[in-house]
């Protein structure tokens, strides 16, 4: 009797949800992937869930591994469907929220409103007690005011409660007691404290992120309620994880304490398994693009490590600052541009692509659901890059006059053709990715033509030659099942904890010791949590960096240091990796002392990732997978005769050249003039660029 284990993971997007399931015979060693898409389902998204294992024919009760990533808490924070939170405050700090920062996008705006803070003044409250930025205690804790303020509390509904108080980032006694304070007089009422989220200095992001924790508290612990009966009424009894924003999972009952850490959990499994993908075949330098139905979504990955970082902002654009959220998220940068993002002409005549997005319902008007705006997808649909009898996989019939009337009615507003306001809504939608590839390369020092570019999701495909083209890159590479990549990227994460600390140091003689002696700290409580969650010691892994800045400067600048550099002696060797990474990311260096902030610990432990294997090539040649030929619209190349390809006859060792299309049931991948494509062991698409090669 042959042994089996299954493993299923899960990606809530904004218009679809993804499945992966990967099926390991351990009697024969062969394995089996199957994948499967699902409308999103607003706003009780664990149906979605529910609905694609249903549709992949998968039985609950046989799923040994689960790992789910979710949108739940972004569109709690955009939507404004969170709940009523009060926040308890260090006496005079009451109005930290509102005090904010000075950064205004909008400068020279003498209207410019600070966006309103989710926390109303009158549910603000405060306590006496001070500690000092070393954590000692200057002024003692006075909690005596404590039950008038939960009595205000339940009489104005609130429904979570958010405590942060100053400098507890060093010592959480404060908190920790307010805390136990509040559970004993109300129960029943959700709370969270910052030293919970993070240890970290700058009051107003610490705060802010507080709020914003306890703000999705109770919809992200209905959600995962929900889910987790969901799937054990179904018979599920394996392992659930649920994917965090630094590019690991962990357990529901640890996300459901502080739900704010998987706030980019989707965009953060795609990266993360770019990073994988880029290490299996030797690629560890990768400019990362993630283009879905809704924003397009971009990382940079440099000898094979994803950038972990604790500055990110929602909501933040040209007119609005926006709010911090200081958790450990991938570095990345989003921009609203997708497949379904509405084409539109302002009142000077001219035309933008996003970032409002048809979603999906109505959706593009291709999808003839009622929608009437022109969109990306109808722009390539119209083209001839997306195959109108093949639309979704041929699980949806292309309502191409619908698209005309949408690309139609576009075109006349600004006095050009159907033809050409389509090839418009692509160079403006590719010219707007590749704005945001040069944010997360150029201007943080790097340059592109360095990096292959791996795209994925369900558009990322269709975009990323073009883009390639344009960034000088030498390839592109679109992955197998590209277009459930992020739930693909699940089953390479291993359970993960990033661990930012502030601590203040002159870089001066014998500080490296000083420094090693925080990270074994650090290390030991890492280890003790792991140990709880049932992890072997021996499979934990550390990575260390420390946070070095200039003296006297605002920012720091992160370095990683391996553990043989926190002896005595190695200084040195900590400060040149500190001015090599400073003079490339700002092209100068200072003759300055140097001193640490604080340090970050990425403690990781692997829980079964997939050990994937090359199959063994077939025939050079791709004919037996051509289905034909299609004139096809490459915009700036013009009108080409392009060969289609079914991209699941595609085997490992088959070559073919631009101009081309490959087809599968979840995405297009669009192949210029002149290009090369080969496909790998593992059935991913290299695709070498003529421009990238000539540059």
């Amino acid at each position: 009797m042959s042994r089996k284990t299954l493993r299923v993971t899960t990606d809530v997007g904004g218009t679809f949800t993804d499945l992966v399931c990967f099926e390991t015979d351990h009697t024969t060693g062969k394995s089996h992937i199957l994948t499967a898409k699902s409308d999103t389902t607003p706003p009780n998204f664990e149906q979605g869930v529910l609905n694609v294992i249903e549709k992949a024919g998968i039985a609950a009760s046989a799923i040994d591994f689960l790992a789910h990533g979710t949108t739940v808490v972004i569109n709690a924070l955009t939507e404004r469907k969170g709940a009523k939170v009060g926040l308890i405050s260090t006496e005079g700090f009451r109005d930290i929220l509102e005090i904010a920062r000075g950064n205004r996008p909008d400068f020279f705006n003498l209207n410019y409103r600070k966006p309103p803070p989710f926390v109303p003044r009158y549910l603000r409250a405060e306590l006496p007690g001070r500690l000092s930025y070393k954590g000692e205690e200057t002024t003692p804790l006075d909690i005596t005011a404590l039950p008038s303020i939960i009595d205000m509390f339940r009489a104005e509904g609130v429904q979570a409660i958010a405590v942060c108080f100053l400098h507890s980032y060093t010592n959480p006694s404060h908190e920790q007691a307010v805390t136990a304070e509040i559970r004993r007089l109300w129960p029943e009422v959700s709370v969270v404290a910052s030293h919970q989220i993070t240890r970290e200095w700058r009051e107003y992001e610490r705060t802010n992120t507080t709020v914003l924790s306890a703000y999705v508290q109770p919809v992200a612990e209905r959600y995962l309620s929900r889910l987790r009966s969901g799937l054990t009424d179904r018979g599920f009894s394996g392992n659930l994880f649920i994917m965090q924003s630094n590019c690991g999972v962990d357990s529901v009952d640890s996300t459901a304490a502080t739900p704010i850490t998987m706030v980019e959990s989707g965009p953060a499994s795609g990266f993360w398994g770019a990073a994988e993908l880029g290490r299996m075949i030797g690629e560890p330098n990768v400019l990362a693009l993630d283009i879905g139905g809704t924003t397009a979504k971009c990382s940079l990955i440099e000898n094979g490590q994803v950038r972990i970082m604790t500055d990110y902002w929602i909501e933040r654009d040209r007119t609005s600052a926006g709010y911090p959220i200081m958790v450990p998220v991938v570095d990345l940068v989003e921009i609203g541009n997708g497949g379904g993002s509405i084409a539109w002409v302002d009142e000077f005549a001219k035309l933008h692509v996003g970032p409002k997005s048809a979603g999906a319902s109505p959706g593009p008007a291709a999808y003839g659901r009622g929608g009437t705006d022109a969109t990306t997808t109808d722009a390539n649909l119209w083209l001839g890059r997306i195959n109108r009898d093949y639309f979704c996989g041929g699980s949806v019939k292309a309502d191409m006059e619908a698209a005309e009337r949408a690309l139609k009615a576009l075109g006349e507003k600004i006095g050009v053709s159907t033809t050409d306001v389509a090839r418009g809504i692509i160079r403006i939608a590719n010219n707007n990715m590749t704005n945001a590839l040069k944010l997360i390369s150029l201007n943080r020092g790097f340059d592109p033509r360095d990096f292959t570019l791996v795209a994925f999701g369900g558009g990322g495909a269709m975009h990323a030659v073009a883009l390639g083209m344009e960034l000088g890159v030498r390839k592109v590479v679109i992955p197998a099942s590209a277009s459930v990549f992020s739930a693909w990227g699940m089953m390479m994460s291993d359970l993960r904890h990033d661990y930012f600390v502030t601590h203040l140091m002159d870089m001066t003689d014998g500080a490296e010791s000083a420094i090693g002696t925080l990270f074994a700290e650090i290390e030991a409580a890492a280890a003790e949590r792991f140990i709880q969650e049932s992890v072997p010691a021996e499979s934990i892994r550390f990575i260390r960096y420390v946070k070095l800045r200039y003296q006297n400067q605002e920012h720091t600048t992160e370095v990683q240091i391996p553990a043989s550099d926190l002896v005595a002696g190695h200084l040195a060797d900590i400060l040149t990796t500190f001015h090599q990474t400073y003079e490339r990311e700002y092209t100068y260096r200072l003759d300055a002392p140097v001193e640490m902030v604080g340090v970050h610990l990425v403690a990781s432990a692997a829980v079964g990732k997939l050990d994937m294997k090359e199959k063994p090539c077939g025939p050079p040649e791709a004919d037996g997978a051509l289905k034909g030929r299609r004139q096809v619209d490459y915009a700036q190349d013009g009108l080409h005769n392009a060969a289609i390809y079914d991209g699941d006859r595609l085997v490992p060792g088959m070559h073919f050249h631009g101009p081309a299309i490959v087809e599968d049931s979840g995405t297009t991948i669009v192949i210029h003039p002149g290009n090369t494509v080969s496909v790998d062991g593992y059935g991913n698409l290299h695709i070498r660029l003529f421009s990238g090669e000539a540059a």
